[in-house]
């Protein structure tokens, strides 16, 4: 049916009932008072009018004949309430005033007010008539009974985003929602939407052998790694298959459907506390302002763009070498302001162009060689790369009179074992140095692995698994600390808000993680026993890895700052004339060094660097 006739159809459905409401309003009131009836006539054919009027107008204007009714809801009820409260309220009113005038004409003197219970009556029987009629399209489309084979569900979580999983679920026919779980106890035993509230945790693994229960989904999107992977260790011991509801954020801004329903991924366990961000703090020095990132193409650059566009910048300049991943994160934030250039950032010349075109104001600094094993086999790389390029980047933009430049720094930096460590913490000694000379406010930020990068170990493992093991994991006391890409980012601006200039800050990475454990742990989310089904095997330390990492020197130790999660270190005494020294020798041979001199030359800012060797 299309919407003009429907809306006609509900409109003459409308108008019957209001006068039925009317009606019954005056016979309620009149019915044992007969000689009163030929009294309020003309004031019932009077109200009868205006309210035939006047009621559907207001309707309209509430916007009760574009619902699609079978699918109302709260919000579609308090409509009808507020439509026919204003409605009958005008009509009441109206006719207050015509008895009023009446009263000074003796001609139309036949007209009185409509009498209190009258007006109350009339304004319950509209609400439930033209309301019942609306919602009784939601009894006449019942969800269909899901096929003999649908998937039994139970949803952990009887909350605000369960009762959204439960109307996804009713509305589709991803599977039949036979109860929730909820630890909370007065919930036990109630009933969400017609839905049982059937118990806690501990009870699920009775609860999915006596419902036959194939899916557990998690509707609990504030919950801290440490409640997930409690969950995912109770549901392992059933034959239920585990998936999640997206964060917090989807659920807020109304971006579920059940397609977004999910499985549960190593960094949902992994996770903590979402970021505390001070808005108009960041957007106080990001909004109106062209900002450039390096490395846009890669996980952090990609994911640090897509934040930066949220706070209103003038233009986002995508800075990379490779074409194809700055193509990618151009395409995906199309419509935004944002312009690609394709430059090397050890090219003074491309270096000092883009800076002359776009004048960028804040520069994050993600474009680095990370990967540790290549660059102990490629040692002038990462000289070259995270030491030369970012003195290119760095005195561009002290030269240009940039506000702000933020360097993403790794923990490998501190105390480094790897060649691709020790230029990180060059690259840092670098920035601040510039930063005692520049009206530029120079930080870097340090932090650890984060999970779901290109460099992360998660997809080694995942691909290992999927092709029946053995996973690889160098020994078995390897810690490593981890955070979301998302999460990081987040802290990275907020530390550039922070930023007074020279510092190092420091992100709360949290508790360091056993490389094994989070092999054992994707392989359990996996379906798979650790061993059993697929074998772990060690493969040694790598050269230049460390069994652990740290975050900051014993000389830089650690001042708290305004935000809990950020910590920023003490600056140790930058040696410029050796740094200059080693600029230049780096400059002058570069890819000519051989892996001796490299580290001969690393060691006469980092004395303690390998010291084996």
């Amino acid at each position: 049916m299309s919407h003009l006739k429907r809306s006609v159809l509900l409109l003459s459905l409308d108008i019957i009932l209001i006068n039925l409401a009317l009606l019954a309003a005056f016979y309620l009131r009149l019915e044992e008072e007969p000689a009163q009836l030929a009294q309020y006539r003309a004031t019932y054919l009077a109200a009868a009018a205006t309210a035939t009027v006047l009621i559907p107008l207001i309707y309209r204007y509430f916007g009760l004949y574009r619902h699609i009714w079978r699918y109302a809801s709260i919000g579609e009820l308090w409509g009808v309430v507020m439509a026919s409260t204003v409605g009958v309220g005008l009509v009441v009113t109206l006719m207050l005033c015509l008895s009023l005038v009446a009263a000074s004409f003796p001609a139309i003197a036949v007209f009185r007010r409509l009498p209190h219970i009258v007006s109350v009556l009339f304004w319950l029987s509209v609400m439930l008539l033209t309301g019942g009629a609306r919602f009784i399209q939601r009894a006449r489309y019942p969800r269909a009974p899901a096929a003999g084979g649908a998937k039994k569900i139970l949803i952990i979580g009887a909350g605000d985003a369960g009762l959204v999983a439960l109307r996804e679920l009713k509305n589709g026919d991803y599977g039949t929602p036979v109860g929730f779980i909820d630890d909370a106890p007065e919930k036990s035993g109630l009933m969400l939407q017609g839905t049982p509230v059937l118990g806690a945790r501990r009870d699920i693994p009775a609860l999915v052998r006596a419902h036959g229960v194939e899916e557990i989904i998690i509707a609990i999107p504030s919950a801290s790694g440490q409640e997930l992977r409690e969950i995912a260790d109770v549901c392992k011991k059933t034959p239920a298959a585990l998936k999640i509801l997206p964060g917090v954020y989807d659920i807020l801004s109304g971006k579920l459907t059940v397609s977004a329903i999910r499985e549960v991924e190593v960094e949902d366990l992994l996770g903590r506390a979402p970021v505390d961000l001070n808005v108009a703090e960041v957007a106080g020095y990001l909004n109106g302002e062209t900002v450039l990132v390096t490395g846009a193409g890669g996980s952090i650059g990609a994911e640090l763009c897509r934040q930066i566009i949220q706070f209103g910048p003038r233009r986002v300049v995508l800075g990379g070498r490779g074409e194809n991943s700055i193509f990618a994160i151009q395409q995906e934030l199309q419509g935004a302001p944002v312009v690609a250039e394709i430059f090397d950032i050890r090219d003074e010349a491309k270096v000092g162009r883009v800076f002359a075109r776009h004048n960028p104001k804040v520069i994050f600094h993600a474009a680095a060689h990370k990967h540790v094993p290549l660059m102990e086999h490629n040692p002038e790389e990462a000289l070259l790369n995270n030491i030369l390029g970012t003195r290119c980047l760095a005195l561009a933009a002290h030269e240009s009179g940039a506000r702000a430049f933020i360097m993403i720094s790794t923990d490998k930096a501190v105390h480094p074992t790897s060649v691709m460590g020790a230029s990180k913490r060059i690259g840092e000694m670098v920035i601040q140095e510039i930063n005692t000379r520049s009206q530029t406010k120079f930080a870097a930020v340090r932090f650890g692995n984060v999970l779901g990068s290109r460099g992360s170990v998660i997809p080694t493992f995942k691909r290992q698994i999927r092709q029946g093991g053995p996973v690889t994991v160098t020994h078995p006391e390897m810690t490593r600390y981890f955070m979301t890409i998302p999460e990081a980012c987040q802290l990275v601006i907020q530390a550039g808000a922070m930023a007074a200039g020279g510092e190092i800050f420091v992100l709360d990475m949290g508790q360091p993680v056993k490389i094994v454990d989070l092999a054992e742990e994707l392989i359990r989310l996996s379906g798979f026993e650790p061993g059993a089904d697929v074998p772990i095997v060690y493969t040694g330390i790598r050269p230049g890895e460390k069994l652990y990492e740290e975050l900051l020197t014993k000389e830089e130790g650690t001042t708290a700052t305004g935000h809990r999660r950020i910590f920023v270190g003490r600056p140790n005494h930058i040696d410029r004339e050796a740094l200059q020294a080693f600029t230049a020798e780096v400059r002058a041979r570069g890819s000519l060094m051989t892996r001796e001199e490299v580290v001969a030359a690393i060691r006469t800012l980092l004395p303690d660097f390998r010291k084996e060797d």
